[in-house]
C-alpha cells in the first residue's frame, strides 16, 4: 500500500469538502427567501442527529478533519433545519 500514487488522506479531505459545501447553497437559499417548502423536515432531522453523532464521534477519536467537517456540516444542516422550522 504504500506504492501508492496518492494519499487516502487527501481523498478524505476532498469528500469531506465537497460534502460539507454541498449543504451551503440550500441554506444560503432558505435564509434569503425565507422558504423552505421544498425541504423535508424529517431528513433534516435526521441528517442533522447523525452529523451530530459523526461529531461526537470524531471528538471522541480525537480525528481532527472528521471533527472540522462535521462542526461546519453541523452549522449549515442546522441553519437549513432552523429555518425549516422558523419559516413554516
Amino acid at each position: 500500500m504504500t506504492d501508492m500514487p496518492f494519499s487516502p488522506t487527501w481523498i478524505g479531505i476532498a469528500a469531506a469538502i465537497l460534502t460539507t459545501a454541498a449543504f451551503a447553497p440550500q441554506a444560503i437559499q432558505a435564509w434569503r427567501t425565507r422558504s423552505t417548502r421544498d425541504v423535508s423536515l424529517t431528513m433534516f432531522l435526521l441528517m442533522v442527529s447523525g452529523i451530530l453523532l459523526w461529531l461526537v464521534y470524531g471528538i471522541l477519536i480525537s480525528d481532527l478533519p472528521l471533527i472540522l467537517a462535521n462542526a461546519v456540516t453541523l452549522l449549515l444542516a442546522g441553519a437549513i433545519l432552523v429555518a425549516k422550522i422558523r419559516f413554516r
